[in-house]
């Protein structure tokens, strides 16, 4: 549990958060074999509901192509995965290096609204819904 009285450079932001379980999940994709990666259960609660893939369907498996190297799998499972873990690195570095300057964070909701990351995030869910409609 968060320590409410400590100095607010001290306290986990939002930003760190997210870094942290980026940085995990991109570590649990390590241990998860590219090679049957295909071969495992729908886990995407909206996907087993419509039959149709959220935004999000693919990360996963990108990410697990990613960490093993298999590039061109990677960008195949979802166009977007390389980028967002490549996100979440950055992110991590960024947060990490607040915390040894004993600096804030930057807010994670200022950086969402940054132009170039609105320009993505459009980009993302366009493609989703592109992508949901051909499944459809």
């Amino acid at each position: 549990m968060p320590d409410l009285h400590a100095p607010a450079a001290r306290r986990p932001r939002t930003t760190e958060v997210v870094a942290a379980v980026g940085v995990a999940a991109l570590g649990v994709s390590l241990f998860l074999s590219p090679e049957h990666i295909e071969d495992g259960p729908i886990i995407c609660p909206f996907r087993r509901l419509t039959g149709l893939p959220c935004p999000g369907c693919g990360l996963t498996r990108s990410w697990v192509y990613l960490t093993h190297g298999w590039w061109r799998e990677s960008f195949l499972a979802h166009p977007f995965g390389p980028l967002f873990a490549t996100v979440m690195v950055a992110l991590a570095v960024v947060a990490v290096r607040a915390r040894v300057r004993r600096s804030a964070t930057p807010s994670l909701d200022r950086l969402v609204r940054h132009p170039v990351a609105v320009v993505v995030l459009a980009a993302w869910l366009g493609f989703a819904l592109v992508r949901a409609v051909l499944a459809a």
